[in-house]
């Protein structure tokens, strides 16, 4: 294992993203995010852009898994070759890719864009699944860790109120790679428990780094207590 990886072990990785329209959709403002996370205690940051990378990985030296979201439905997350091997030089530690089996925009695979990513850059490649299968695919594809980060938002998977913990601990069991519990992880509980079932280290961003959303859910309260 190297020692980037390793580095992120029992650890929280720290998701620093904004969407375009929102308040916080700035690179500089992502990178004060990313210290303020380093700062509480994080073992690493996950971050999408170009230029948010670049920015982060001027403000800080935790391991960063970097990717780059285009579009709305289908594969979004560095859904070309070209876009892998741009994240990876911009800094990006880890190079995190849609691992879901679906047709990528340029016809790659996944084999071929970890293939790139060691090749042309030595940097490494977080497989994005949602089931136990596509993590198994995509670690006979070469892929260096593996996400659930996908796990009930395809076609084919459905979601939960929390992570999918079933999923954790099935590819944990089942990989000789890191295995990273992510999406919905609201609750630090939820971290314990996945630690607890096999994961390598968890990815949190809504609940440490998405105002508009904690607000919200502090507002639903209120409502639903009978407030205004």
């Amino acid at each position: 294992m190297t020692n980037v990886a390793e580095r992120l072990r029992s650890g929280v990785v720290v998701s620093c993203q904004a969407y375009p329209g929102e308040p916080m959709r700035d690179p500089d403002t992502m990178a004060r995010v990313a210290r303020a996370a380093q700062d509480g205690g994080a073992v690493g940051i996950r971050a999408q852009g170009l230029t948010d990378l670049v920015r982060i990985r001027e403000a800080t030296d935790l391991p960063l898994i970097g990717l780059v979201k285009e579009g709305n439905s289908g594969v979004v997350i560095t859904p070309t070759l070209g876009l892998a091997l741009e994240v990876a030089r911009a800094g990006s530690d880890i190079v995190a890719i849609d691992a879901t089996g679906r047709r990528r925009p340029d016809g790659s695979a996944t084999a071929d864009i970890v293939r790139a990513v060691h090749e042309e850059t030595g940097r490494l490649v977080m497989a994005d699944v949602a089931t136990h299968e596509e993590g198994l695919a995509a670690v006979a594809a070469g892929a260096d860790l593996v996400g659930t980060t996908l796990s009930g938002y395809t076609p084919t998977t459905t979601g939960g109120e929390g992570p999918d913990l079933d999923l954790v601990e099935s590819l944990a069991g089942a990989l000789d790679v890191p295995v990273l519990a992510e999406g919905r992880v609201h609750r630090p509980e939820q971290v314990t428990e996945a630690l607890r079932r096999g994961a390598f280290a968890v990815v949190v961003g809504t609940a440490i780094t998405h105002p508009a959303t904690l607000t919200s859910w502090f507002v639903a309260a209120a409502r639903a207590d009978g407030g205004e």
